[in-house]
């Protein structure tokens, strides 16, 4: 099957009135816009509460993955406790969802039920 073109492709035409170097006076400038970047949409580390994974053990939790210090720590696992459930930190998706699979895995080497997610923050 021969696909060769019958006819050479012809070059662009110019208008009659036009320089080849471009000096005719007649240029347009385009004036450049500035786009609008939304910011990405951000995600809550929440924490539920059990009636089996110790308040310590969580704690920890917090503190390890979330930097924390002992005292936000607590406050944090009390919310949790008492609410059943307790914003960790608001990360981006990507980082949220890393924090739900380390949180999650180190519950589940420690033999505890604690359960983690990620939702949009509204």
């Amino acid at each position: 099957m021969n696909s060769m073109a019958t006819k050479p492709p012809s070059a662009p035409t110019r208008p009659a009135t036009q320089q080849p170097g471009g000096s005719d006076g007649d240029s347009v400038v385009l004036e450049r816009r500035t786009q609008k970047v939304q910011p990405p949409q951000m995600y809550q580390v929440v924490m539920l509460n059990d009636d089996y994974t110790p308040m310590e053990f969580v704690v920890v939790v917090i503190q390890e993955y979330f930097s924390k210090d002992r005292e936000a720590a607590t406050q944090i696992m009390l919310k949790i406790h008492l609410d059943g459930k307790g914003v960790c930190g608001v990360y981006s998706r990507d980082v949220a969802a890393t924090k739900v699979d380390q949180v999650m895995e180190a519950a589940q080497r420690a033999g505890h039920p604690l359960q983690c997610v990620s939702e949009p923050v509204e």
